[in-house]
């Protein structure tokens, strides 16, 4: 059922709370209910919800005060259920389409912190949607279907320290040595960074070529000579998840590694961004569903001046407010992820979803913490968590500004330079 658990607090139930009771109650469309969705898709989603509860969630915590969790773990368990890359229609893997995916990203929302299903996501929708789609079958039995199965831990290398959301200004480059490619350069903030087997690896190929069509994407091993983590970052958020900067000195790999054709990488990178940013999405959408649900229930719990917080007409309003954009943007991932199952291109929608998306992420987390008060500005409690997670998806994927460029263009509105 698409309806949550609610009132939580430090690990225990709240009580007493007059909300719990009516937020339980059929307002909300289950799961099966919803028109891109069926009777499979809850199967589903209640199946990835046990393994949630007794092999992730009761971890989480330790987790993040280490500022690591065990990749190779969770995703082996993950992956051993059949929920890493099990949409990846038509590549000897599933005949499931797209929808399962944006239903088990929505459930993954459910783990009790952002940094595990950003590292899931990186796993399902940034390192391998190319290599599904374009890459040679010899690259998918070495790379692929060991992460499907959850026996290899990836990572996505594009970002670089002066190129993040711009692309096109990376400079790790990889020229051709015989049978080999060579590449030197680095990246930056890259999730899975210290712990992932290979990298889904962005780098210039192409010297004369315009630079859409002068890079490449490359299936490069982690244990390879040459590769170092510089070192793993210190973060505002995503404590558990751990992020590195990442050096290529004269790394050599066959130039069978490249995936599809060689100079297309740039293009199947934006393609790929379609499936990052719609992941995103999906599990901050199961995110904000629980922070909202157990904000109501606290509020109707706690006592100030005699009545419950929840009394106040601004504060039921102002989660009303809350729930009517949650609501919104899940109509909006839902059409883009219904359209992309049936073959559209949908990088307007996903990139308008991403920017709602990251705003909402701000504003909701912003708001529900004030109705916390003191409670709310501790480690005790998950929104003050999420309040620190949730500030990278305006910045990760694709800033907003790039999202609002990419959606100028697409409407047309962007007036032509002059030469």
């Amino acid at each position: 059922m698409y309806l949550r658990r609610i009132g939580t607090h430090s690990g225990k139930a709240l009580r007493g709370c007059s909300y719990q009771s009516r937020a339980c109650s059929s307002y909300r469309v289950p799961v099966a209910e919803e028109h891109i969705f069926s009777e499979e898709h809850a199967a589903m989603r209640e199946s990835l919800r046990k393994i949630i509860d007794t092999e992730i969630n009761p971890y989480v915590d330790e987790w993040e005060k280490a500022g690591r969790f065990p990749a190779k773990e969770v995703f082996g368990k993950l992956g051993k259920a059949g929920f890493l890359g099990a949409h990846k229609r038509g590549y000897g893997i599933s005949d499931l389409d797209y929808t399962y995916a944006i239903a088990v990203t929505e459930e993954m929302g459910s783990i009790r912190c952002g940094g595990i299903p950003m590292a899931i996501g990186v796993q399902n929708d940034m390192a391998t949607p190319a290599l599904a789609r374009y890459g040679s079958e010899e690259l998918r039995k070495q790379f692929l279907y060991p992460s499907v199965n959850g026996d290899l831990v990836s990572c996505i290398g594009v970002s670089e320290s002066g190129a993040g959301s711009d692309v096109a200004s990376l400079k790790t480059n990889a020229r051709v040595d015989g049978g080999d490619l060579v590449i030197n350069g680095g990246k930056m903030w890259i999730t899975n960074g210290s712990q992932a087997d290979w990298m889904c690896l962005l780098a210039k190929t192409e010297r004369d070529k315009p630079v859409h069509r002068a890079m490449s994407l490359i299936c490069l091993p982690m244990n390879t000579k040459g590769v170092k983590v510089n070192r793993v970052l210190d973060k505002l958020g995503m404590r558990c998840s751990d992020t590195a900067e990442i050096f290529f000195d004269d790394v050599r790999v066959p130039a069978s590694n490249v995936i599809g054709v060689r100079g297309e990488g740039f293009t199947y990178q934006m393609q790929q961004f379609q499936e990052e940013r719609m992941s995103a999405v999906a599990s901050a959408l199961g995110t904000f569903q629980i922070l909202l649900d157990e904000t109501a229930a606290y509020c109707g719990q706690r006592q100030v001046f005699g009545a419950p917080l929840l009394s106040n007409q601004s504060i039921q309003f102002r989660l009303a407010e809350l729930e009517t954009e949650v609501e919104a943007l899940r109509s909006l991932l839902y059409r883009a992820g219904g359209l992309y199952a049936n073959g559209r291109d949908v990088t307007l929608l996903a990139s308008m979803a991403k920017v709602k998306g990251g705003r909402l992420a701000r504003e909701l987390t912003d708001s529900l913490l004030q109705y916390w008060g003191g409670m709310g500005f501790t480690n005790e409690v998950q929104i003050s968590r999420f309040y620190r997670d949730f500030r990278l998806m305006s910045i990760g994927g694709g800033a907003d500004e790039v999202m609002l460029q990419i959606i100028s263009k697409l409407m047309g509105i962007v007036p032509k330079q002059r030469k």
